[in-house]
């Protein structure tokens, strides 16, 4: 299977940075899209940014110019680097993937467990 390790949420001043990392490990034969999508209380996962693995990205309107997605492929890892950040960015970010465990098999879509980040003064 695969796992998901997602780190680097935490608190930020309105303005300020944070990096979030998504590390995929176990049996992946290929990965393809990498995503992030947040989450609010009581509001439906929305989709922040995704990069397909020959790094094409694509981005919701409410962050265009201010978050940055990347990967490295030879590590499996994605990032997600969110600048002037502000209060509405508060939520929950999960990881989201695409693998393909067998060469012959198709993807699946695995999440991570979430990390929070909080943008406040």
């Amino acid at each position: 299977q695969v796992q998901l390790v997602e780190s680097g949420g935490g608190l930020a001043q309105p303005g300020g940075s944070l990096t979030l990392s998504c590390a995929a490990s176990g049996s992946i034969f290929r990965l393809y899209t990498m995503a992030w999508y947040r989450q609010t209380p009581g509001k439906q996962r929305e989709l922040v940014a995704d990069i397909t693995r020959g790094g094409n990205t694509n981005y919701a309107d409410s962050v265009k110019g201010r978050f940055t997605i990347s990967r490295d492929n030879a590590k499996n890892t994605g990032y997600l680097q969110m600048n002037t950040l502000k209060p509405e960015d508060t939520a929950v970010y999960y990881c989201n993937v695409r693998v393909a465990v067998r060469f012959d098999l198709d993807a699946n879509e695995y999440w991570g467990q979430g990390t929070q980040v909080t943008v406040s003064s």
